[in-house]
């Protein structure tokens, strides 16, 4: 595989000089992304030097630390706390006690010296030709995918060595030309996991028998000098804890995204889930070498070398989050015939190696099986099913493309400022939508919690003060209507609990029910709505965060009565129900109010029918009688949350012009074409 495609790379698509403008904007970018690369690697290195000694490089600590590896008389494994194999605690210690005099510094350098050397070595094997935009821009997004990736953080925060074996296979298949070198790198790496024997197979099913032979003489002899060394430790790890499965933590906790921890965690244990995991790990390996035979073939080594990662990180009896850089590295694999589907599989993995499970998947208890094993599935998936596709195929570097509409003329000289965003005619990946659709709003959850400091009582003093402010200038204006309203309704049942139940109910439903028709009815104007509605929620963040306000209903002394939430106890520095999991204190701008807006508006502009439009435009005005007579926010919050969504709608006619006209049947054939006469809207 190290040879693959050598032939066919000219001698400068690395470092070449670019002509003219558009080499001018590649190098730009290159710099910045370097930079971004650089900056990342900066603070990884600030923050663990800058934690105190004994919360940080943890996993070091079972080294150095008064119980590790290093003070312990007798085994490696009296310190409970070792996991790795005889040969790996031989070799590693020297490194350790080095570790130990540099008080962690030089083992963080190290590592992010080898997390830069694994990005330069998976960028110089993408598959050939490849343009002059990937070739300068490779290596740094790379690095900046390795820097973020929660393994590489790991390794850095724990101070792991899982780097090592990872970049040990690459430099075996991918860089080093002679076979015996090779395979020496990877029985060293097979050493260290036991599990990266399945590149054995892979060598010799690639034309590589050489390189494979080398491999299992380097790992056997490795083992048995290990075991001629210490005897004791080689029998505890390889006969007593079955290949290690029965050391550290317990092997059924999430961290371990193997099949043998998912198995623990379904509930099955003993022999039965002994057997069925050694079964299913044989049909993954199985599976997984065939696949990577197969991409290796195609000249795809560096996908190859992902996929069987990725089948031996399943088949591992543990397989720890710092050891999962093998899912990350598939994101080089082309998956999808439309070029509006190519970018679901390395989105999905970028952002479940970079970000916890819970921000991808909602926390719902039938959703635990899937959020606990996440990575796993993800590894299952690239190893056995994911229809990653042939350079032989003619979608691999021309997939179908998407139509768009002409652009639409406006009366502003430089509108729109990012013209490349074109309008597509075609729907967005559904599948891609909903997971930036999770992700956002996950990000706004926590984003939202954290503008008071992470509790509601950190800032209720300030929410309160903000809360006065509001309530004097309403005086000012003669619009402080929240305490007469409030109580009028709260003599009133039915009108109550109508109210009650549109402000605890129709918040979500409604701008869920309009994206989904939008998506599936006028996929054009679905983009430029969601991206009004994405900008109007990100400037919201920005008021929460500079105005934490207390509602109404949170104001001591006014009388307000929280008609939802029930009886608010002014006592307890954390009132109110719901206050570990939202922000009470979000309430200006009113984004009840204006994601009901927002709704009103995109109805009024693609409704049809007149009718349709006047019953869009009624739902922000019953929002706005909600929030205010349930004692959720004042009357300007609204004002606030009207003013966000103008925001949002404005940059986005700022950023993309006007937007386009949707597509009609053609009078004879059926199909959907673009309207040719578009006028600004």
């Amino acid at each position: 595989m190290a040879d693959a495609e050598r032939g066919g790379r000219p001698a400068d698509t690395f470092g070449a000089t670019a002509v003219g403008a558009a080499g001018t904007r590649l190098r730009a970018a290159r710099a910045g992304l370097w930079l971004i690369a650089a900056v990342l690697a900066v603070r990884q290195v600030a923050v663990v030097l800058g934690t105190p000694r004994g919360e940080r490089l943890t996993d070091l600590e079972t080294w150095v630390g008064p119980d590790g590896v290093l003070h312990v008389n007798g085994s490696l494994y009296d310190s409970t706390l070792f996991t790795g194999t005889p040969f790996g605690g031989l070799v590693l210690k020297p490194l350790t006690r080095s570790a130990e005099q540099a008080l962690g510094g030089g083992w963080t350098f190290a590592t992010l010296l080898l997390v830069v050397a694994l990005g330069l070595v998976a960028a110089r094997a993408l598959p050939h030709p490849v343009s002059r935009r990937t070739s300068l821009l490779a290596a740094p997004v790379a690095v900046t995918l390795l820097m973020l990736s929660l393994p590489v953080r790991n390794s850095f925060w724990l101070g792991q060595t899982s780097v090592v074996p990872v970049l040990l296979v690459l430099l075996g298949c991918l860089a080093v030309r002679g076979q015996r070198a090779s395979g020496v790198l990877i029985g060293v790496a097979a050493a260290l996991q036991p599990t990266l024997l399945l590149f054995v197979p892979l060598l010799w099913c690639t034309g590589r028998g050489r390189a494979a032979a080398a491999s299992g003489a380097t790992f056997a002899g490795t083992t048995l000098l290990a075991w001629a060394a210490m005897p004791h430790d080689s029998y505890t790890y390889w006969v007593h804890h079955i290949a290690g499965a029965g050391l550290g933590g317990r092997a059924d906790l999430p961290a371990n995204q193997s099949l043998h921890g998912a198995l623990l965690r379904l509930g099955l244990d003993g022999p039965p889930e002994i057997g069925l995991f050694l079964a299913l790990a044989a049909a993954v390996a199985v599976l997984g070498v065939r696949r990577a035979v197969r991409y290796a073939r195609d000249g795809q080594p560096l996908l190859a070398v992902a996929v069987t990662g990725c089948a031996a990180m399943v088949a591992a009896p543990t397989a720890w989050q710092h050891q999962l850089l093998w899912v990350l590295l598939t994101v080089v694999g082309r998956v999808g015939r439309k070029a509006s589907d190519r970018w679901l599989w390395p989105v999905a993995v970028v952002l479940a190696m970079s970000l916890p499970a819970r921000m991808m998947l909602p926390d719902m208890a039938a959703l635990y099986p899937l959020r606990d094993n996440l990575v796993l599935l993800a590894a299952l998936a690239a190893a056995t099913f994911v229809p990653f596709l042939s350079r032989t195929s003619p979608h691999y570097r021309s997939p179908v493309p998407t139509r768009y509409a002409d652009p639409v003329p406006t009366r502003f000289r430089h509108v729109p400022l990012l013209p490349f965003l074109r309008r597509p005619l075609t729907r967005p990946n559904l599948l891609l939508e909903l997971l930036l659709i999770r992700v956002g709003y996950a990000a706004y959850a926590k984003v939202r919690l954290a503008a008071t400091g992470g509790s509601n009582s950190a800032g209720r003093e300030r929410a309160e003060e903000h809360g006065q402010q509001i309530l004097d200038l309403e005086r000012v204006l003669r619009i402080d209507i929240e305490h007469t309203l409030n109580h009028a309704v709260v003599k009133a049942a039915p009108v109550r609990e109508f109210f009650d139940f549109y402000y605890t109910s129709f918040h979500f439903v409604v701008p869920l029910t309009v994206l989904g028709l939008l998506y599936w009815r006028r996929p054009v104007d679905y983009r430029w709505a969601r991206s009004a509605l994405g900008f109007a929620t990100l400037f919201a963040l920005v008021g929460f965060w500079l105005y934490p306000l207390a509602p109404p209903r949170l104001m001591p002394g006014l009388g307000i009565i929280d008609t939802v939430h029930g009886v608010q106890d002014f006592s307890q520095p954390d009132y109110g129900t719901l206050t570990a999991l939202t922000n009470q204190y979000a309430a200006m701008p009113s984004l009840h109010f204006g994601w009901s807006l927002w709704c009103g508006l995109v109805i009024a502009v693609v409704a049809p029918r007149a009718w349709m439009k006047a019953l869009g435009l009624l739902h922000p005005a019953l929002t706005l009688t909600a929030i205010v007579v349930t004692g959720n926010h004042w009357v300007l919050d609204a004002l606030g949350g009207a003013l966000v969504v103008g925001a949002g709608f404005g940059l986005t006619y700022l950023l993309q012009g006007p937007r386009a006209r949707p597509v009609r049947r053609a009078a004879v054939s059926g199909e959907r074409e673009p309207v040719k006469d578009r006028a600004p809207s």
